[in-house]
């Protein structure tokens, strides 16, 4: 059967309550860390609904093995494969699929892993999937990190998060969680001066001040390395989210708008200072 670790217990159980009472959701946003635990629960999920034997899901149905093998007609993986960015194309065989009735079943299971590296063409054509299925249809987003999510899409999701079942408490676990690997956070080192730069060019542009430009520059010439520059755009996309959280939403909402078209701009390989610049032009009135 597909693994179902400790860790995912508790998700589990939630979507198999769902499942007795009817009650599944047209599309989630499985949050976690360790992207391949919440692709098994996905799968899991897919073969609860689907399996014919007695203790749901057994494994060992001809539907389950299907599935896990990933031969189902009804159950549909897309990721990356090894690529920078999840494409327009990948998209649209999904909304072709949503044409076709169900096979095997009586709904069809979508499943986008790594949702976090949709490009902005693709997130948009997403959207249309989510708020109108024409088919009976529970797609499932897997992502290591939500700041990387259209709000629009994540507004149209019911969110789990496998991720934050006990309180972050350190800056390494909280790093983790949020797309660093262990040599990533190892890397980085002390982060203090970063932080306080980082700190001040996001207030400058909340101000609108011209000093903006002046910390942009700055910024661009202290962090050297990949890391450092991923970390830059974590604490101005943690700072973003706290501005959501304590109410002040069209700051909150306005800055993750921008960062998200910045995370879409470095794909084309933008340098740090002219992404910098961007944002702090978006920025001054």
């Amino acid at each position: 059967m597909v693994n179902i670790a400790e860790k995912g217990a508790k998700q589990a159980e939630f979507l198999r309550q769902a499942f007795e009472q009817n009650k599944l959701a047209h599309s989630y946003l499985f949050v976690d860390a360790n992207e391949v635990q919440a692709l098994n629960t996905a799968y899991w999920l897919a073969c609860l609904f689907n399996c014919t034997g007695k203790n749901k899901p057994d494994g060992s149905c001809q539907n389950c093995r299907q599935i896990i093998s990933g031969n189902h007609p009804d159950v549909l993986l897309v990721e990356p494969e090894g690529k920078q960015s999840l494409g327009i194309d990948q998209v649209r065989l999904l909304k072709e699929e949503l044409a076709k009735s169900p096979v095997q079943s009586n709904v069809r299971f979508f499943f986008i892993n790594e949702a976090q590296k949709l490009t902005l063409s693709a997130a948009n054509a997403l959207l249309n999937l989510l708020e109108e299925p024409v088919a009976p249809v529970v797609t499932i987003l897997i992502t290591n990190n939500t700041d990387q999510i259209l709000p629009t899409i994540r507004s149209r999701t019911q969110i789990i998060n496998f991720t934050t079942n006990e309180a972050i408490n350190s800056k390494t676990e909280e790093l983790l969680a949020n797309g660093f690997s262990p040599n990533d956070v190892n890397d980085l080192g002390d982060t203090s001066k970063l932080e306080q730069k980082t700190k001040y060019f996001y207030q400058e542009m909340l101000e609108s001040s011209s000093l903006a430009l002046v910390s942009a520059h700055q910024l661009a010439e202290m962090a050297k390395s990949k890391n450092e520059q991923k970390y830059i755009f974590f604490l101005l996309k943690k700072w973003a989210q706290t501005e959501l959280m304590n109410g002040k939403q069209q700051d909150g909402a306005r800055m993750l708008r921008d960062l998200l078209e910045l995370d879409k701009m470095q794909y084309s390989n933008v340098s740090l200072r002219n992404l910098l610049d961007y944002l702090a032009l978006q920025w001054k009135r």
